[in-house]
């Protein structure tokens, strides 16, 4: 018999076991199956054969072992015979195979494709609705309030989608690293998406990169994707994991380890005998929260776990195919990495990192002492699980492992208590298989399938603005103010099964794995390490259905943006370079400290303007501390010299036609992948952003959108420039990659000074500048084919 009978021996019991709405049987001759890259899109076919020709080449050519990551990477190289490889260096040229879409970032997205002219998207993408819906009350309800007051944006999303040959994902279907691991994520996929946690994609042997909207418009323009070759971080993992320890403690401890910016520039590859005492969707927990260290991307081999997911998500095709090309999906023996970190699973206890950032770890033994001592409320007033890092059925199953132990002694938790399923499969198993029952009987709420608190999205009631307070959350981001637009929140995050222990207890002083809870009856217990399956034993139930196939001819399909609309807006191309030097331009502010994207364009209550740039403009740079005063979203007009918001201040210097620059400090702009960073200082009239350095997303969207994004020779010239000061950038007629920028500093009192600013341009890149921005650029070489 062979492999292809017993594949579509495989795809039938599938689909008659699960029903055939959900799959695709594609048509096979026997010397080789085309396999559909997803159920969704059986003409599209997965195509291991190009894979292996072009790791050949480059095996060829490099004479060496390749990590997992350059198989795949180098695998999708447009031209692999000549691209020049060096890690850290060059800029590859790449051809994904897919791209995705999460809803506020899809706006300008779509908005940028319209304007390219082009008729239909040139890979398969989707969008997916699950940022726009705020946690109120529950599930039904909040879903309900966010299709009413969204319905313009789900409208042209929608249209758009419909008219250009993308499959949109309706609001309830789930957040989309969640839909992306079901359906799309594949071992040695390529897939770019407008997140910054698209790297959850990892967990399943894909090559998953958060990108800026821009960038995911070459892809589905055709256009090859840049990016730099990436270094390549080992993460060798020993031993396995037990008792409370869990996926999540891994990437705490990693972050801890290599901090938020240790990460930039390189791919985590995960490897060693402990990876197989890691399931799926554990792995994929520990790909996503990467983005919290700046990486590229994370990724961990193809096996067994990874196999037994695949088939119970009706890819058992997939899972058979990549058992054929199994030797390209694994690193090569011998092969080397730029860093090596070992980490023994039998030996890592549980973590819990915070306040406001995701790199402060700590061992959950400690935390209690450490908040005592840092001043640090230990009373914690709400437990928060799920969001795309941790919402699988084994997260939701361990949680509910340990609810049930607080109920069986009659408790419920002592914090306010929410659960966010992560996508509508999830919702609708856990509700049958009696999960989310038992998390509402311990004190839980069942939010919407959607990201919700864990992006702002959160009308919070039970304290005031400015109270000082802490949560604990499964999530993968605590920023000042990012849950809930409090400063005063002290957020930790730690695995699902750690949060709801705490919420039980209430307090960051009870440790688990020693500590005892007092029942209703008055007798102590001590809580016993969750343990759940995996996966389902029966298989998952779909749910409702909420994706829209893009029909096959779109063309006839109009899509309605407004002219009074307010949050929608047509884009306008930015102005092209004058081919002068810039010179005398203010400092809009010179920040201090941490600059997160949440602190250039805040999330939240702005996410409904993700569409109008004009409006959204409004919110840029008011979370960012200036360092003349200390303030946030208080600057100094240098015109007028009187002290106003950040924007208003840049609408001023932009009526009056002055030019103006940012001075930031390390890491500048990490978290999320909105470009809307990038997009905003552009549209107001900002040239130049000079920092430390920048995090990786961030650097490359202020390059597509036309400005530079330049960092300080020696870090230490950041304490030369001053908020009052005036900036010239010169030799920008001379603009060559590798070479830096002179920057003349004037002050106040008449005398100068010089330093030397480094970039990372390459050539098409300072096309791009020349142009006003990437997209113009784009527009520029289709006028001169055709």
């Amino acid at each position: 018999l062979c492999k292809v009978s017993v594949l579509i021996l495989s795809i039938f019991q599938h689909a008659l076991n699960s029903g055939i709405r959900r799959y695709h049987v594609a048509p096979v001759l026997c010397q080789r199956a085309k396999v559909a890259m997803s159920h969704f899109e059986p003409n599209e076919y997965i195509n291991y054969e190009k894979l292996e020709k072009n790791i050949n080449i480059v095996r060829k050519r490099l004479d060496r072992p390749l990590t997992l990551s350059e198989k795949i990477v180098y695998g999708h190289l447009d031209d692999p015979a000549k691209q020049e490889i060096e890690r850290g260096k060059t800029y590859l040229r790449l051809r994904p195979d897919r791209v995705a879409m999460q809803d506020a970032t899809a706006q300008m997205a779509m908005l940028q494709f319209i304007s390219s002219g082009l008729p239909k998207v040139a890979v398969p993408s989707t969008i997916h609705c699950d940022h726009l819906i705020e946690a109120q009350s529950g599930g039904e309800k909040d879903l309900r309030r966010a299709k009413d007051i969204n319905q313009e944006v789900y409208n042209f999303l929608a249209t758009a989608g419909a008219k250009y040959g993308v499959g949109f994902w309706k609001p309830g279907s789930g957040i989309i690293h969640q839909i992306i691991l079901e359906n799309y994520s594949y071992p040695g996929v390529m897939l770019i998406g407008t997140d910054s946690h698209t790297p959850n994609g990892g967990g399943l042997g894909g090559i998953c990169i958060g990108v800026g909207g821009a960038d995911a418009v070459d892809v589905m323009a055709g256009i090859p994707w840049e990016l730099k070759c990436p270094k390549v971080i080992g993460v060798k993992l020993t031993g396995k994991l037990s008792g409370w320890t869990s996926p999540k403690d891994v990437i705490l401890k990693v972050a801890g380890i290599l901090t938020v910016k240790g990460g930039t520039g390189a791919i985590i590859e995960y490897h060693g005998p402990g990876v197989d005492s890691i399931s799926c969707t554990g792995m994929a927990t520990i790909c996503n929260m990467g983005a919290e260290i700046g990486a590229t991307t994370s990724i961990f081999p193809y096996n067994e776990r990874m196999k037994k997911y695949l088939g119970k998500t009706g890819r058992a095709d997939i899972a058979a195919l990549a058992d054929e090309f199994k030797q390209h999906l694994v690193p090569d023996s011998g092969c080397q990495y730029d860093q090596v970190i070992e980490i023994n699973l039998s030996e890592l206890k549980p973590h819990i990192n915070g306040p406001f950032t995701p790199d402060l770890a700590h061992p959950v033994s400690d935390i209690g002492a450490v908040a005592e001592k840092e001043g640090w409320p230990v009373d914690i007033r709400v437990g928060l699980i799920g969001s795309c890092t941790n919402s699988s059925y084994e997260d939701m199953g361990r949680s509910a492992a340990v609810a049930k132990q607080a109920l069986a002694h009659g408790l419920k938790c002592k914090s306010k208590f929410t659960i966010t399923p992560g996508s509508e499969q999830i919702r609708a198993t856990i509700e049958r298989d009696g999960y989310a029952k038992v998390l509402r009987e311990v004190g839980g709420l069942v939010l919407a399938n959607a990201c919700g608190p864990c992006i702002g999205q959160w009308d919070r009631k039970d304290i005031k603005k400015g109270e000082k307070n802490t949560i604990v959350t499964s999530y993968n981001r605590n920023f000042t103010g990012r849950n809930d637009a409090n400063p005063e929140t002290h957020a930790f995050v730690t695995s699902p099964e750690i949060v709801t222990a705490l919420s039980i207890a209430g307090t960051l002083k009870f440790n688990p794995e020693t500590d005892y809870l007092t029942g209703a009856d008055g007798k102590k217990f001590k809580l016993e390490a969750p343990d759940a399956d995996e996966l389902p034993k029966l298989e998952f139930d779909p749910g409702q259905d909420t994706y829209q196939y893009p029909p096959k001819d779109g063309s006839g399909q109009h899509v309605d943006v407004s002219p009074t609309s307010q949050r929608l807006q047509l884009l306008e191309p930015f102005d092209k370079w004058d081919g002068k030097d810039l010179e005398d331009m203010l400092i809009l502010i010179k920040v201090k400290g941490k600059c997160t994207t949440d602190h250039i364009s805040a999330a939240g209550p702005w996410l409904k303007f993700r569409g109008h740039l004009d409006n959204i403009s409004n919110n840029l740079l008011i979370g960012a501390i200036n360092i003349e005063n200390g303030k946030a979203n208080s600057v100094r007009n240098a015109l007028t010299q009187e002290f106003g918001p950040v924007p208003d201040t840049a609408r001023y210097y932009k009526k009056m036609g002055v030019k103006w620059a940012v001075i930031g400090d390390e890491n500048y702009g990490e978290g999320s992948s909105r470009e809307h960073a990038a997009l905003e200082p552009r549209h107001l009239g900002g040239r130049v952003i000079i920092t430390k350095s920048f995090a990786r997303i961030h650097e490359t969207n202020l390059k597509k959108q036309g400005l530079l994004p330049l960092t300080f020779a020696d870090p230490a010239d950041y304490n030369k420039i001053h908020p009052v000061d005036k900036l010239s950038i010169v030799g920008l007629r001379d603009f060559a990659p590798g070479k830096p920028l002179k920057c003349i500093i004037k002050h106040p009192n008449g005398s100068q000074e010089t330093i030397m600013l480094n970039h990372t341009f390459n050539e098409s890149q300072i096309e791009w500048f020349q142009a006003g921005s990437a997209l113009n650029r784009m527009k520029e070489l289709q006028q001169k084919s055709s």
